[in-house]
């Protein structure tokens, strides 16, 4: 019997003429990324310039996977992290739509929650199907481990954040306006009784008014609601998974081409 071996990448003139989408998304994707580079140096922003470099070595982490294991990612699935990738770096950080737009990171982590979940199902379902294992895991213990794995990778990307803005002093962690704040801390008898500070419209910093229209909240409801949203999107994989497994109907059937599997030996 022959070893597995992935056929060879197909050529530009190839995919167009076969149609092969996924192929097209990602030579699309580079030159795009490739263009916002060439600009990006010509204008000296080396910093975005280096953030092109990164997304386009992320790029190639699916192809990579696919070349050098046996593991097989569905077109869907790649196009969707590659979509995530573009829309993450390109347009959240250099086109600056985490800010243009609040609803963008509140998407994007609601969207890595499914796609971590639908990584994690994936390793416990491989190892599930692999004849080297000789014990079966029950459906709801995979999406047990595939909602765990997503939340993991969730608080993992969290202490990204919060460990660059301490160390480098970015803002990874957006701040939020807020009206009204409760503390402890602000109690005279230090006696754990909760003060209520309500109607904040403005907060000024050393003597000089910041015009934010509120209190300036330094990342904490950020971090929440990124997690938050996550759980959501890891809740909503795991529920189909689940069916997925013990039904195996056309209803869940689209849930096959987010799960990577393990290409067949020839």
């Amino acid at each position: 019997m022959k070893a597995w071996k992935r056929p060879p990448r197909k050529k530009l003139g190839t995919i167009i003429a076969e149609r092969d989408s996924a192929a097209f998304v990602h030579y699309a994707l580079r030159l795009i990324v490739l263009l916002i580079l060439t600009v990006q140096i010509i204008t000296q922003n080396f910093e975005n310039a280096f953030l092109c470099i990164l997304t386009l070595i992320l790029f190639t982490i699916p192809s990579l996977i696919e070349k050098n294991t046996r593991i097989d990612i569905p077109d869907t699935l790649e196009n969707t992290i590659l979509f995530f990738i573009f829309a993450a770096a390109m347009l959240g950080e250099i086109r600056s739509y985490y800010v243009t737009y609040p609803f963008w990171d509140t998407a994007l982590h609601t969207v890595n929650g499914f796609l971590a979940a639908a990584i994690g199902f994936s390793m416990v379902d491989i190892l599930n199907e692999s004849e080297r294992f000789t014990f079966r895991l029950s459906p709801l213990f995979v999406v047990i481990v595939a909602f765990c794995f997503s939340m993991t990778i969730g608080i993992i990307w969290e202490f990204f954040e919060f460990g660059m803005d301490w160390i480098f002093g970015m803002d990874m962690q957006k701040d939020t306006v807020i009206n009204t704040i409760r503390s402890v801390s602000l109690d005279p008898t230090h006696s754990q009784k909760v003060i209520t500070i309500g109607n904040i419209t403005e907060v000024a910093v050393n003597g000089e008014e910041l015009g934010l229209g509120g209190y300036l909240d330094i990342g904490l409801i950020d971090t929440m609601k990124d997690l938050f949203v996550n759980f959501i999107g890891a809740v909503i994989f795991s529920l189909l998974g689940y069916f997925y497994l013990t039904r195996r109907s056309k209803r869940t059937a689209f849930i096959e081409r987010f799960i990577p599997t393990v290409a067949a030996k020839e």
